[in-house]
């Protein structure tokens, strides 16, 4: 990255890593550097609004006080392969778009995969930048889980098979709830509140992105960002996790990738690392909806409890 000599311009001075700040900021710019975004965006939204429109659900169901803590649950189907005669597992997903964008509502698409299959699923709405932080985020999360668990009896979920799954921003919050001490962030909680977890392209180390062009939203404190990052706060114990990255991801996102499942599998965690072959950061999460994906049996499995 450094000028050619004699040229007269100042050597680009690196801000994380090998990384000048151009050359972090591409790394980060999801959106430049697949230009195609909007027409998954438009996809996702129309397929969404189809499923809602055909299938109904539990639209906006408050796990707080607050305008944006709502969840879309769907129940569900009757006679599905893991639905079993009692209650049945859930799926709780948490969307992605930077901590800054996109809502529950785009994810309804990925419902059917699971429904059909007698597993309930839902899709969680957070508080965004600039109006929250991501630690606001975080708690916000922590209750809508704990909000699932508590009411999972009115809902004909099953409270010991609870799994929750992220994409990008969703997934740094996915894993940030698998590190949550349940007990000590509200009395009565059960430690093993999750039965496990899918972080999909996520974010696990926030010190780049503090000093990226995204801090201009995001506003991450210098003082907060490991406190904030799943790479930095491990769990001592914790549920199987299954982490996936698509592998034309950016160097940056697979090198997060790496390490967050090596220190994961350092602590003696259990992990299932599902490679993406052909996926991009945008086109990773469909993967999760695929029946026949890799990515999906191995949720499957996670889910009827054969992942240990």
């Amino acid at each position: 990255m450094a000028s050619q000599p004699g040229s007269g311009a100042v050597t680009a001075v690196p801000v994380f890593r090998d990384y000048d700040q151009t050359a972090l900021d591409a790394q980060l710019n999801l959106r430049a550097r697949w230009p195609e975004h909007p027409q998954f965006f438009e996809r996702w939204a129309a397929d969404s609004a189809a499923i809602r429109a055909a299938r109904g659900g539990e639209l906006d169901l408050a796990y707080g006080s607050g305008p944006e803590e709502t969840l879309d649950l769907f129940p569900a189907s009757a006679g599905g392969p893991a639905s079993g005669d009692g209650p049945v597992p859930l799926l709780a997903f948490i969307h992605g778009g930077y901590w800054q964008a996109l809502d529950k509502s785009d994810y309804s698409y990925l419902a059917p995969a699971f429904v059909d299959r007698g597993i309930a699923f839902a899709s969680l709405n957070y508080s965004l930048a600039p109006a929250a932080d991501i630690g606001t985020m975080i708690g916000q999360v922590r209750c809508a889980l704990a909000w699932l668990h508590k009411n999972a009896g009115a809902h004909g979920i099953d409270p010991g098979r609870i799994i929750v799954a992220g994409h990008s921003a969703g997934g740094h919050l996915a894993a940030m709830a698998l590190s949550t001490d349940w007990p000590g962030f509200e009395a009565g909680l059960p430690g093993g509140l999750l039965a496990g977890g899918c972080s999909i392209s996520g974010v696990y180390d926030l010190e780049p992105v503090r000093l990226s062009y995204h801090n201009e939203v995001l506003k991450i404190p210098a003082d907060r960002a490991a406190g904030w990052s799943p790479l930095h706060t491990l769990p001592k114990a914790a549920p199987p996790l299954i982490v996936a990255v698509g592998a034309e991801e950016t160097a940056e996102f697979r090198r997060q990738h790496a390490e967050y499942a090596t220190a994961w599998q350092d602590r003696g965690l259990r992990l299932v690392d599902v490679p993406l072959p052909g996926r991009h950061h945008f086109s990773a999460v469909d993967a999760l909806g695929e029946e026949g994906h890799p990515l999906y049996a191995a949720v499957q499995q996670l889910l009827s409890g054969q992942v240990s």
